[in-house]
């Protein structure tokens, strides 16, 4: 394992953990019967949400 491969996991991490972040964000926005039909959660969203500026 060299140290660039492990630099390049951890940041392939953080940037998965950004997108998810962002993308339970933009799902908050939808109502609950959207939200429903899709097959999430609105607790579970706002738990994994994180903060965003949006």
């Amino acid at each position: 394992m060299s140290i660039f491969g492990d630099f390049g996991r951890k940041l392939v991490s953080a940037r998965e953990k950004q997108v998810r972040r962002y993308v339970n964000g933009i799902l908050l926005t939808q109502d609950d019967a959207t939200l429903k039909a899709a097959g999430f959660d609105r607790a579970e969203l706002k738990r994994n949400a994180g903060f965003s500026p949006f």
